[in-house]
């Protein structure tokens, strides 16, 4: 297009930004990501956790083992004082939570989105956006004043007060569940044991976490204690918060950040207006307990990315194009409904006084604690591995599940592999199920159907075989879900 000078525009360099941007930089998208503060990596910790799939889908751009190497593995996560949920048994190579602060995340990012070629514009506020049907005119004002960007699309991950949601018109209804919420990092004489530990006491809430650096991360709230955020945190009120929910303040002994801050419950009711999309905490943003904003944020950018570069080069054009952007926020919208409420159940727990809360917090124990099946149900939805999107009808019963990290063999050469290390070419997977001799069968291996677009999708994709033995084959997205099989 005449005059564009981006194909896409990211606006805000959290990670949800700087995960998009990369993928799609690597896919070989023109892409320039706009943010208002200045070029620094800040020091002060807001997210503290990445979970197994968000790990996984690290994985698949070989950037797990690092932030893992930067953050404290915890496989055991304790819930009101009462029962553990084993993280060990989750069925992935990263049957944990990863206990790191965000920025040392957004410096991995950061790095990579960078050796991909992503053009950064920093210091930069996004002052209006008006769409057509031909792309998107941005006016921004930076270090050498305003100027007016041309894109095809935009993608706002500008976070809670996303300018790009607002100039698209798009509400986000809710409101704040708890105020006055206690934030620290701190360091502790007497740390309990390595696990992430949620305790509910009568009326108070806390969150502890340890980041392996001598830190722990420490979230907590207290009945009655409303104060205005704008109020000095000291470390004597940290102290009684977590005295009030653990019955001890572990030793501690000193802080090196704090703040307060309120949970909101908001989600934007569209993902989509036109070329303009929102994601991460632009699109929804929810209570810290459980640790999954992030999280949703780097998944909502996986799923996105590859979309918006197939349609951008021209693989996928008319229909099936505007379908498959659609299909983002088909996709996502409910696993942040679901991650709104779910992250909120512990917060209400606490916020109930006294009986109440012992009540709801003894029917979430006896309900999860006592059920195995519900207990998994737990783990795959805070982990994020239990996630599915929708499976038209008449697909195969996979369609739609996340692919696991399959033991494969390589078409080409017969080396050995794993799924997400195949998956870090950027395109699609697909994975034959065993040859014809060991399947037993006189049939050529199975394909999409001719004409298709899965066929499409097929023909460009990374041929491996699985080497488990099982004769399904599959056809992996980008995102590392399935996009058919026979």
């Amino acid at each position: 297009m005449a005059g564009v000078d981006a194909h896409i525009v990211v606006v805000g360099a959290g990670p949800t930004g700087l995960l998009l941007a990369g993928d799609l930089a690597a896919a070989g998208v023109r892409t320039t990501l706009v943010e208002r503060r200045p070029r620094r990596i800040s020091n002060l910790s807001r997210a503290f956790a990445v979970h197994a799939r968000a790990l996984e889908q690290l994985d698949a751009r070989e950037l797990a083992d690092p932030i893992v190497a930067r953050g404290q593995v915890i496989q055991d996560l304790r819930l009101l004082n009462r029962f553990s949920l084993d993280l060990s048994v989750l069925p992935s190579r990263f049957p944990q939570v990863v206990a790191v602060p965000q920025y040392e995340v957004e410096r991995v990012l950061l790095e990579r989105a960078g050796a991909e070629g992503v053009m950064f514009a920093y210091d930069t506020e996004l002052e209006s956006l008006d769409q057509d049907d031909d792309g998107v005119r941005l006016r921004v004002t930076g270090p050498d004043g305003a100027r007016t960007v041309r894109a095809d699309y935009v993608a706002g991950c500008d976070g809670h007060h996303s300018a790009v949601r607002g100039l698209v018109g798009l509400p986000f209804p809710g409101q704040a569940v708890i105020r006055s919420m206690v934030l620290a990092d701190v360091r502790l004489a007497e740390p309990p044991s390595d696990v992430l530990t949620v305790a509910v006491r009568d009326e108070s809430f806390c969150f502890l976490a340890p980041f392996g650096d001598g830190y722990h991360r420490v979230i907590g709230w207290r009945y009655g204690r409303d104060v205005p955020e704008d109020t000095p945190l000291d470390l004597d009120e940290v102290r009684e918060t977590m005295r009030a929910a653990f019955a001890t303040d572990f030793g501690m002994i000193d802080a090196r950040w704090t703040s307060r801050f309120h949970s909101d419950e908001r989600q934007a009711p569209h993902y989509r207006v036109g070329r303009v999309f929102v994601a991460g905490d632009a699109a929804h943003v929810h209570s810290p307990a459980g640790g999954q904003g992030m999280n949703t944020g780097l998944q909502d950018a996986a799923n996105l990315s590859w979309k918006l570069a197939q349609v951008v080069s021209g693989q996928v054009t008319g229909e099936a194009a505007e379908a498959l952007l659609d299909s983002y926020e088909s996709e996502r919208h409910p696993v942040g409904t679901m991650v709104l409420r779910a992250s909120g159940a512990l917060v209400r727990a606490a916020r109930g006084k006294g009986v109440v809360a012992r009540l709801l917090g003894g029917l979430i124990v006896g309900v999860i604690g006592n059920l195995p099946p519900a207990r998994l149900r737990a783990m795959g939805m805070i982990s994020g591995v239990g996630i599915r999107y929708g499976r038209p009808r008449g697909a195969h019963r996979l369609v739609g599940r996340r692919a696991p990290d399959l033991p494969l063999v390589r078409e080409e050469s017969g080396g050995t592999t794993r799924l997400y290390e195949a998956l870090r070419s950027g395109g699609f997977v697909i994975v034959r199920g065993a040859d014809d001799a060991a399947a037993g069968a006189d049939t050529a291996p199975i394909d999409p159907p001719a004409g298709s677009q899965y066929a499409k999708w097929a023909a460009g994709a990374v041929e491996v075989r699985r080497a488990d033995g099982e004769a399904t084959t599959v056809l992996v997205r980008p995102d590392g879900y399935i996009a058919w099989a026979a």
